[in-house]
């Protein structure tokens, strides 16, 4: 294990340092969406009058612990610049390195940072699709995180009883969810510990930040998040973040 405080180099070896890390975000939104039956990509979906991926980045850069938030696109993305958040300028920076997955975005956007983040630094992983996350939220992953060795996510018990289905959609039996979660975001790892861990994974397994971590063979640390964090991937979902954000004080 690592000892607290440590984190990697770009071989992904253990390094120590006492300098302060910085907490920097990360927002993979090169994806189509297309679950969503929309022509638009998932991100600018409207919600509450204004495009989810606007309500999603505020939130991260409202945060003073987060002190920079990068949003990475599509090379072809024409909207990200017409979003209103001027009030940002300096914190949010957009990235037009998009891959063919959510892995090699975010591979892509930590080759871009580079030259601006450090290997200690905590990079936080957040869905564009979640545009629900509260400053509560993100001040319990770092506060939980920040001396961990490994890094975490946020993630939710499951409470429903699970069935395991045969091909015809049969049920075969009846799985204990004692040991089940539901990964959200923010994923939170060490810049060079996640770049390293992308780059060794093997892209067919990875499904988020910490499977590639796991990967490593390490244990990424679950940190209670909130049914409230939903994801929006269906049509339905958007009525419902609507809902959580007009309980949250959003206003149209």
């Amino acid at each position: 294990m690592l000892p607290a405080g440590a984190g990697k180099d770009n071989s992904g070896r253990s390094i120590e340092s006492d300098v302060m890390p910085d907490f920097i975000a990360l927002i993979p939104a090169a994806g189509s969406g297309s679950r969503m039956g929309d022509s638009r990509p998932k991100q600018y979906l409207q919600l509450l009058g204004r495009p989810m991926l606007s309500h999603t980045a505020e939130r991260l850069c409202a945060h003073t612990r987060i002190r920079a938030v990068y949003v990475a696109l599509s090379p072809g993305d024409r909207l990200f610049s017409s979003l209103d958040l001027s009030r940002f300028r300096g914190k949010l920076h957009p990235l037009y390195c998009g891959g063919d997955s959510r892995a090699q975005t975010v591979l892509n956007a930590l080759g871009e940072l580079r030259q601006r983040a450090r290997d200690e630094d905590w990079v936080l992983v957040h869905d564009a699709a979640r545009p629900c996350l509260t400053a509560d939220l993100i001040d319990r992953l770092i506060a939980e995180l920040e001396k961990d060795e490994v890094g975490g996510l946020l993630a939710v018990p499951v409470a429903d009883t699970l069935k395991r289905a045969d091909r015809e959609q049969r049920v075969v039996d009846t799985v204990s969810r004692d040991a089940f979660w539901r990964a959200q975001t923010p994923q939170m790892f060490r810049y060079a510990l996640l770049k390293h861990a992308l780059e060794t994974a093997d892209p067919a397994t990875i499904t988020d930040e910490a499977s590639a971590v796991e990967a490593l063979g390490l244990l990424p640390r679950l940190v209670n998040g909130s049914n409230a964090n939903i994801k929006v991937t269906f049509p339905q979902d958007a009525a419902l973040a609507e809902a959580i954000l007009r309980m949250q004080g959003v206003q149209e």
